[in-house]
Order: structure tokens, then sequence, then C-alpha cells
């Protein structure tokens, strides 16, 4: 089980993604573009970066939806290897076998 302050972060992180994500995409649209001018790239890396940190969508952490364990995370479930394990060998995932050769 992951510390709550660390599961609460990423919550926090996520909605911060969410309110600047259209922003970042108009920013990130004015720079890659190639009919700005100079000017224009300059003062879209300028915002850019005054942007909070956490408004990237990189700083979020993929966390396993039950216990929030943020290693070993297998994104088909959105669990960590070791709930998948335990929820596949109880029956609980519908589809997924054990499997022997």
């Amino acid at each position: 089980m992951a510390k709550k302050s660390k599961i609460a972060r990423d919550a926090q992180r996520r909605r911060m993604v969410a309110h600047y994500a259209e922003r970042r995409a108009v920013l990130k649209a004015a720079i890659a573009s190639p009919s700005s001018t100079d000017a224009e790239k300059a003062a879209a890396v300028s915002a850019l970066a005054r942007q909070p940190r956490d408004a990237s969508a990189t700083r979020v952490r993929n966390r396993d939806v039950v216990d929030g364990r943020a290693r070993g995370f297998v994104r088909a479930f959105g669990l960590s290897r070791i709930r998948l394990r335990q929820l596949a060998h109880d029956g609980q995932l519908p589809g997924v076998r054990k499997s022997s050769w």
C-alpha cells in the first residue's frame, strides 16, 4: 500500500494536468508551427516555462487503482503486478488464466 500522501499528490497532479492541458497544447502548437515567427515562438516558450511544473503530463505517475503501488504497473489492467497476480489467481479477472506448459 502506497502512502496516502503520495496518492493524494498524484491525484492533484492529474487535476492540474487536466486544467492546463488546453493551454499547453496551444503553446506547443505555436512552438512547433513553421508559420510562427521567432518572436512568437520565444513568447510561447516563455509562457510554457512560466506554467507550474506539475502541469506537464510527464509528472503524473501510473499507480495501481486498488492500493496505489507505483512500481510494476500493468497498463492493460491498471493494476500492479502483485495485485494482477492475486486477482488472476482468485479468478476475479475475466479472461485471464494461469498458463502452464
